[in-house]
Parts: C-alpha cells; structure tokens; sequence
C-alpha cells in the first residue's frame, strides 16, 4: 500500500536536508549512504552514478528506507520506507545539475567523472514516521 508524503513534511525537499538512505548488500546486510534527494509529485528521488553501490543494490533488491532530518531543527525529521519503481539514465544529468544547484549554490555538478553516466532512482513510499 502507497503512502503520500504527508504536507507537514514536503518543506523538507525545498531545503538543503539530505537524507540517509539505507539499501540491502547482497547478503542481506544494511548499507547507509547520505544522499541528496528531491520529489517528483509523490516519489522521492535520488541521483547516483551508476555502478556505484546503491545504484546496484537497488537494481537487485529495491527496498529502501530513507532518513530526512530538518537541517534548521534535528528533532523534526521525516523517515520513509518504500520501493524503487523507475530506475532512468533520462534526464539525470540535468537533475544532478539542479540538485548541485539546491544544495552546492552551483548551476554545474562539480564532481562529475568523464566516463560517469547518471541515474535517477525514483522511490515509491509505502510507509512513513515523522517526529516534530
């Protein structure tokens, strides 16, 4: 069962928030990145280059979790535990772009590799918690 980001909590993709995503190794273990992150109606989405390791771990097992705390109050956060429903090269490059500009202050991504190709993961929720 899908569950909308509740309106309390959508202010915290306009700011410079970054959110902890938790994806599954293959043995089942947890791996925890930090990540920028935006949403698209009601999925959130993350930005990564492809073959790094959360992009692989979501391409095998698309459930995630994901952290998003308030930068202006560390007791507000909002947690989010869903799948990964669309995985697309498409328009990727120009969202890292955007997402450098919201949190870098810069119109290009600074730290892309020659060879990098980008991707977008966009995350269904289907379950959220929230505090504050």
């Amino acid at each position: 069962m899908s569950q909308v980001i509740p309106d309390k909590y959508r202010d915290l993709f306009t700011k410079r928030a970054f959110a902890s995503l938790g994806t599954l190794m293959p043995d089942g273990s947890p791996q925890v990145t930090p990540v920028w992150c935006d949403l698209e109606g009601d999925l959130v989405v993350v930005n990564t280059a492809k073959g790094r390791q959360k992009d692989k771990n979501m391409r095998r097992d698309p459930r995630v979790a994901l952290a998003i705390i308030d930068p202006e109050n560390p007791y507000r956060y909002l947690e989010i535990r869903g799948r990964v429903v669309e995985i697309t090269e498409q328009g990727a490059a120009e969202h890292i772009d955007k997402m450098a500009k919201k949190y870098l202050g810069v119109d290009k991504y600074p730290y892309r590799q020659a060879n990098e190709v980008r991707v977008m993961l966009k995350i269904q929720p289907e379950r959220t918690s929230m505090m504050g």
